[in-house]
C-alpha cells in the first residue's frame, strides 16, 4: 500500500487497524462515518453521490476513482488519510497491478440502470422524448444527489409551475429524470419516508400523465395514470387518491377515452369516495358533469355541477401535496364547459371571466386558449357556424406551433364537431377542420 507524499517531503503513512494491519479504503471509510456520526445518505449529499455507491465502496465492492476518493476524503475531513488508502497503478510493469475504478454501472449499478431503463420505457412511445436517448436520462437520474422530503415537495411545485408555463415537450424530460431518481430513493427509504415519497410519486406521475396528454401520447398517459393511482392508493391518503382520479378523468375527455368510458371511470372512482363532503368528491363531480355534457345529457350535467358546488362549499379537507393543482380552477372551468356545450351564452360569459381570473392567478397560460375556444363553441351551438368557427380559426392561427398542444387542438375539434353536418362545407368550417386535422 502506498504512502501519500506531502509538500514538505514527509509522507503520510496509511492508517492501520487495531491489529496492526493496514486498513482498506472501505474499512477506513466506515470508521470515519462512525467517528463523525454520519450516515451513508448524509455523506452522499455532501459529496454528492448516491448513498448506494457509498455503501458499495464501504463494503469493498468498489474502489472509487482518485477524484471521487478525494471528494470523500474532503467531505469527511480526513486530511488525506482516506485518500492515502486508494491504491495507485504500478506503471511500466507488464504484470503490474492496476486498480481499475469501476464504471458508474458495474455490478449492482448495472442492474439498477437496466431496471430504471425498463421503468423509463413503460409508457414511452416512439418520439416521447424526442431525439434524446432514454439511457442518457437514466444516467442523469443515477447521478442525482439524494433529496429530503422538503426538497421533493418543492420538486413537485417546480414541475407544476413548468407544466403551466412551458410547452409540454420541454417539461417531460425533467419529469422523467426526477421520476427515475425518485424510484431509486423509494428502494432504500424507511417505512415513514416511503409513504411520503409515494405521495410525491403520485403527484409527479400525475403531472407526467398530464404532460403526455397534452402531447397526445394517450397510451403512455394511461399507463402513468395507473402508476399515479397505485402510488396514491399505497399511501392511504383518500384526498390524494380522489384527486389523482379526478385529474385522470378530467384529462381523458381530450380524445384519450370516449365520453361513456370517462363516465364509467368516474363512477368507479366515486365508489371509494365515501359520503362526506370533500374536495376529492367535488372534483369527481366536475368530471362527471363534463362527461355527461359530452354525451349531450345537459340537464344531468348541470345537476352534477350544482352538486360539485355544494360539496366544495362544505369541504374542509384538502390534499396537502401540490395543493394548488387540485384547486386550480376546476369548478370554474367545468361551469364553462358545461354551459358552452348547452349553448347558455349568459352563463358562458360569466364563466369565461371567472376562468380567466383563475388562470391569471395560477399562470396556467395554455388553458387561456381553451377558454377562448369554449366561447367559440357556444356560438356554434347557438347556430352561429360562420362566426364561431371563424373565431376558433383565428384563436388557433394566433397560437405558435410549439404551444398547440393536443388538448388545445382537441378542443378545436370539439368546436368543429358542433357544426351541423349540413353546414360543414361552409368556408369557416372547412378551414377549422383543416387546421385541427393538420
Amino acid at each position: 500500500m502506498h504512502a501519500e507524499s506531502r509538500p514538505n517531503g514527509t509522507t503520510k503513512q496509511a492508517p492501520r487497524s487495531e491489529t496492526g494491519e493496514t486498513m482498506t479504503f472501505g474499512e477506513k471509510l466506515g470508521q470515519l462515518l462512525e467517528e463523525r456520526g454520519l450516515s451513508q445518505r448524509k455523506l452522499g449529499k455532501l459529496v454528492p453521490c448516491d448513498d448506494g455507491y457509498v455503501s458499495r465502496v464501504r463494503r469493498g465492492i468498489y474502489m472509487p476513482s482518485e477524484e471521487m476518493a478525494a471528494r470523500l476524503d474532503e467531505a469527511l475531513g480526513a486530511d488525506g488519510s482516506l485518500l492515502a488508502l486508494r491504491p495507485k497503478p504500478q506503471n511500466g510493469k507488464p504484470g503490474g497491478t492496476v486498480v481499475r475504478s469501476p464504471t458508474p454501472y458495474e455490478g449492482d449499478d448495472e442492474m439498477e440502470r437496466r431496471s430504471l431503463l425498463r421503468l423509463a420505457t413503460v409508457g414511452m412511445s416512439a418520439g416521447t422524448l424526442g431525439a434524446e436517448p432514454l439511457g442518457r436520462l437514466v444516467d442523469l437520474a443515477l447521478a442525482a444527489a439524494p433529496r429530503d422530503l422538503d426538497d421533493w415537495h418543492l420538486t413537485c411545485d417546480d414541475h407544476l409551475y413548468a407544466v403551466r408555463t412551458r410547452p409540454p415537450g420541454e417539461v417531460r424530460r425533467e419529469l422523467v429524470i426526477d421520476l427515475l431518481a425518485l424510484d431509486r430513493e423509494l428502494k432504500t427509504a424507511d417505512a415513514r419516508e416511503r409513504i411520503e415519497l409515494q405521495r410525491v410519486q403520485a403527484a409527479l406521475a400525475t403531472l407526467h400523465a398530464n404532460v403526455l396528454t397534452r402531447l397526445g401520447e394517450h397510451g403512455s398517459a394511461i399507463r402513468w395514470w395507473r402508476t399515479a393511482k397505485a402510488a396514491a392508493d399505497t399511501t392511504g391518503d383518500l384526498e390524494l387518491r380522489l384527486g389523482v382520479r379526478a385529474t385522470e378523468t378530467g384529462h381523458a375527455r381530450y380524445g384519450q377515452r370516449s365520453p361513456a368510458a370517462v363516465l364509467h371511470l368516474v363512477q368507479i372512482s366515486q365508489a371509494i369516495a365515501g359520503a362526506g363532503p370533500s374536495l376529492g368528491r367535488a372534483l369527481l363531480k366536475c368530471s362527471e358533469g363534463k362527461a355527461l355534457s359530452a354525451l349531450g345529457r345537459h340537464g344531468e350535467a348541470k345537476h352534477a355541477l350544482h352538486t360539485c358546488e355544494d360539496l366544495l362549499s362544505a369541504a374542509s379537507v384538502q390534499c396537502d401535496i401540490m395543493r394548488d393543482y387540485w384547486t386550480g380552477g376546476q369548478l370554474q372551468f367545468a361551469r364553462l364547459i358545461i354551459s358552452a356545450a348547452a349553448g347558455d351564452e349568459s352563463r358562458v360569459q360569466v364563466a369565461v371571466d371567472d376562468s380567466l381570473a383563475v388562470l391569471d392567478r395560477t399562470a396556467d397560460h395554455p388553458y387561456t386558449t381553451q377558454v377562448q375556444l369554449q366561447s367559440a363553441l357556444c356560438t356554434v351551438v347557438n347556430g352561429g357556424t360562420d362566426r364561431g368557427a371563424g373565431e376558433a380559426v383565428e384563436i388557433l392561427d394566433a397560437l405558435p406551433l410549439a404551444q398547440r398542444s393536443h388538448m388545445i387542438m382537441e378542443t378545436g375539434k370539439t368546436v368543429w364537431r358542433a357544426v351541423p353536418v349540413e353546414q360543414r362545407d361552409r368556408p369557416a368550417a372547412r378551414e377549422l377542420r383543416a387546421l385541427t386535422s393538420a
